[in-house]
């Protein structure tokens, strides 16, 4: 069993070692020279959106109603006590995420259990990244077809849309038993939900009538096969390759961040016209029952406080971005210039002060990110929601596009589809780039790779900045379902997030310095937000594994 000295967890390459570097820099005591020093924050918050704002939050929307909108803002709020904890953890002993998980207590199999945990999770997160850059795909291919055949195919709705249609207008034309049972919104929802599939088989034509009989029929339709997502999502991928194997991906990320502000700032407007219009707004009544403890209404085998669970698992920031953090901190230099930990009372001080830095840095992204999910799921809320409209599979983004035409007319979906290919391919971008730091200090802990020489870790970084976007790539061409992947990494990640939670905890009880404790305020709400990841946890789990119990139980 290896020891758990800090020595022994010293994973950083000697460029970001504040035992190897001698850099330490006074830390920014004025607004402007602070805001100059922020950074990990938007970088993280550059890879959120796509994923859980753009996707599963507005897919919550869709299924859910406003009535999840309490959890939607938890989700956001809990985890940044967390994110914190880790960041400060990382500054002070200079240790990255994994090697200070390395350190939890508990059963080891070359690496201790929370590894192994994260590894599992990391698997599904290579699944969701191929579903974010099959959604880079799908828009390039609505805005630049190449053939024309993911357009042409996304133009016939789903099969399940197209029974539920079939289903409600059975009902609809005999004895309303079904509708007249609802409430008076979920009336009105059916209503506008049945008119908006009518004009859309109205555009196919005869099309329509030929879809529909083999519905009715009970023939399974199967979305074709189509080349113009993919052909564009090997494109990305290709880019991804070039930037990350010659770590040019920083302007990428910059620029990308500009677009992901902008974008969501779009959608903020798009939320206020909304609002302005009599047929889509909200009224405040249903934004205070939003705020209200209560659940959805579960409709045609859909489970909404599932996919809620799930969102809450990725949405604001997830596990994968908890652990990438620190080392978006690392690489700035926050653990460089605060110094190697020292009994003196300047490394005090300066590492105070850097934690404040880090700090502001965290709560900063975490405004913009849970201003990105309120409008996002306000959207779903207001039009997908209000015409039964539910984003999946190949009709992912063309469905989601369908919220800005409302308020924007047609051209809206341009406007859409470019925001969404700047959103998801900085998701992609950013997320890789992480991952890239992330399995080279894994190589590291598990015996793989030399802790400290600087050439090989630079040369794992390029070789994974190859490998995983090629990996992503071939999933998403293998038929995974983009959003599908997305809610899984979710679950996977929301069962991962109290296991972060309880490492938090055992960093701030055990291995914190002093000087550096926060206030009670500040360990009651860390508490708080290890219990809440808990709760996500505990039902993730029980969600994944309650059919097949129920399965057992029943033979």
């Amino acid at each position: 069993m290896a020891s758990d000295s800090r020595a022994d967890h010293d994973t950083l390459a000697p460029a970001f070692d504040p035992a190897a570097t001698d850099q330490v820099q006074d830390p920014p005591r004025t607004f402007g020279k602070t805001l100059r020093q922020l950074g990990p924050g938007l970088i993280i918050a550059g890879s959120i959106v796509g994923s859980g704002e753009l996707i599963a939050t507005t897919k919550t929307g869709a299924q859910a109603g406003i009535a999840l909108l309490w959890l939607i803002i938890i989700g956001c709020i809990i985890k940044v006590f967390v994110q914190v904890e880790l960041g400060r953890h990382s500054i002070t002993h200079g240790q990255t995420s994994l090697a200070a998980l390395d350190t939890v207590p508990g059963p080891r199999l070359r690496v201790n259990w929370v590894l192994w945990i994260w590894l599992v999770m990391m698997l599904a997160a290579i699944a969701q990244l191929g579903g974010i850059v099959g959604g880079v795909g799908q828009s390039l291919a609505i805005a630049f077809p190449i053939t024309g055949d993911y357009q042409q195919a996304i133009l016939v709705p789903a099969e399940d849309e197209l029974q539920n249609y079939l289903a409600w207008k059975d009902d609809l034309d005999g004895d309303r038993t079904k509708f007249d049972a609802l409430s008076e919104r979920q009336q009105e929802r059916i209503l506008r939900g049945q008119a908006a599939m009518q004009k859309r088989l109205d555009v196919l034509g005869s099309r329509a009538d030929e879809v529909l009989a083999k519905v009715q029929a009970g023939e399974k339709l199967v979305d074709p096969r189509t080349v113009d997502d993919r052909y564009w999502a090997a494109a990305a991928a290709l880019v991804t390759v070039v930037l990350l194997y010659n770590g040019r991906y920083r302007l990428i990320q910059s620029i990308s961040t500009v677009l992901v502000i902008s974008f969501t700032f779009i959608t903020i407007g798009n939320v206020y016209k909304l609002q302005t219009t009599e047929q889509w707004h909200i009224p405040t009544s249903e934004i205070l029952r939003g705020l209200t403890l209560g659940l959805p209404e579960a409709m045609e085998g859909i489970d909404p406080l599932m996919t809620a669970l799930a969102t809450f698992g990725i949405i604001g920031v997830g596990a994968t971005e908890l652990i990438s953090y620190p080392y978006w901190c690392i690489e700035k230099g926050y653990a460089r210039y605060t110094g190697q930990r020292t009994d003196d009372d300047a490394w005090a001080i300066r590492a105070r002060g850097w934690m404040r830095v880090m700090q502001i840095d965290a709560f900063f992204s975490m405004i913009v990110y849970t201003v990105a999910t309120l409008a996002f799921f306000l959207m779903g809320v207001a039009v997908l929601y209000s015409e039964g409209l539910d984003p999946d599979g190949m009709r992912m983004v063309s469905t989601l596009a369908t919220a800005y035409v409302p308020v924007f007319g047609e051209h809206a979906k341009w406007l859409f589809l470019l925001g969404a290919i700047a959103v998801l391919y900085s998701t992609f971008l950013v997320a890789l780039a992480g991952q890239t730091r992330i399995y080279t200090d894994a190589l590291k802990i598990w015996g793989f790779l030399d802790k400290h020489d600087q050439k090989q870790h630079d040369r794992s970084v390029s070789t994974f900045g190859v490998l995983l976007p090629l990996i992503c790539l071939t999933l998403y061409w293998s038929g995974i379902n983009p959003v599908s992947a997305v809610l899984l990494s979710g679950t996977m990640q929301a069962i991962m997030l109290p296991v972060i939670g309880f490492s938090a905890i055992y960093f701030r009880w055990t291995a914190s310095d002093r000087r550096l404790a926060p206030s009670r305020v500040w360990d009651v709400m860390l508490v708080v937000s290890c219990v809440g990841l808990l709760i996500a946890g505990a039902w993730g789990l029980y969600s994944r594994l309650a059919p097949y119990v129920s399965r057992l139980m029943e033979t």
